[in-house]
């Protein structure tokens, strides 16, 4: 029988450096997407998958990002002596207990193989998912809850997978699958960021993992993959190699890339545009900037 996924890598330790100057003192993952840090949407995308143990890669400089699971006690007195229970409740669902989170420091930036590596100890020998905060998924079904589903069946390492153009393949790691059919695709191989006149498919990976404790052993090895980096794809590809099935997974919803500015941008418009208390506002101005090519001066 397949093991239970109850614990979740969230490699956190980058720079931000293109959403400078905001991340010179804020950290990239509670930078807000409507009125919730982009790493809430995966907490939130975990808890309903079942993740019990949430095992954060920080590094210098994200002590805000620690901060924000704690408790406010004051903030949380005051809500309740006025009578504000409804947003008493959104401030109790950003609380972790204590014991369910762990931080783990990496202090060189060489990869998310190693930022995935350096949390080894806690994982042991189960199977656990990563999950990176930058990829946000509108979905009605959260994407890593349809993962965990399909894992029951298959076993093995699951990467969530979508199709992108094929002049985007150099961004991505790229899946091979041979014949590309159905929601989960057994994979050849898998290749880091490949010219598009190499990439096997069109089919990436994106930052929904859920992974053997073998990968952590590929992982012992340190070997530097693309851009002198320790990657993660690279692992994944060995267990291949090893005889370890790793699938694919096209999941049902819409992935939006919120560590570039258009496709933050894209997901504040989108998700705002879902809400029912901000749509109607939100509808008439996008209307009003486009028809009288207005925008911010």
């Amino acid at each position: 029988m397949t093991r239970k996924v109850t614990k979740a890598i969230f490699p956190v330790a980058g720079m931000g450096t293109r959403f400078l100057p905001a991340t010179k003192s804020v950290p990239k993952e509670i930078m807000t997407l409507v009125d919730r840090p982009l790493v809430q949407y995966a907490i939130d995308e975990a808890r309903a998958a079942g993740i019990k143990e949430f095992i954060f890669v920080t590094s210098r400089g994200k002590s805000a990002l620690e901060d924000y699971f704690d408790h406010n006690l004051v903030l949380e007195q005051d809500l309740r002596s006025k009578g504000k229970d409804e947003l008493l409740e959104i401030l109790n669902a950003t609380n972790m207990e204590s014991g369910a989170i762990a931080y783990i420091r990496q202090h060189k930036a060489l990869g998310l193989g190693h930022a995935v590596w350096c949390a080894r100890r806690l994982i042991g020998d189960e199977p656990f998912a990563v999950m990176l905060p930058d990829d946000v998924i509108a979905a009605d079904k959260p994407c890593l809850q349809q993962m965990v589903e399909a894992y029951e069946e298959t076993g093995g390492n699951m990467v969530a997978a979508m199709e992108v153009p094929n002049e985007k393949t150099s961004s991505y790691g790229i899946l091979d699958t041979g014949n590309n059919v159905g929601t989960v695709v057994r994979a050849k191989g898998m290749v880091e960021k490949p010219n598009p006149e190499d990439a096997p498919s069109n089919l990436a990976v994106i930052g929904r993992y859920i992974l053997g404790p073998s990968v952590l052993y590929n992982l012992n090895q340190m070997k530097a993959g693309s851009g002198g980096e320790i990657q993660l794809t690279d692992a994944i590809a060995e267990d291949i190699t090893n005889g370890v099935p790793v699938f694919g997974y096209k999941f049902d919803g819409q992935r939006f890339d919120c560590g570039s500015k258009a496709g933050f941008l894209q997901a504040t418009v989108s998700f705002a545009l879902a809400r029912d208390d901000l749509r109607d506002d939100l509808s008439r101005y996008l209307h009003d900037i486009v028809t009288s090519d207005r925008a911010a001066q």
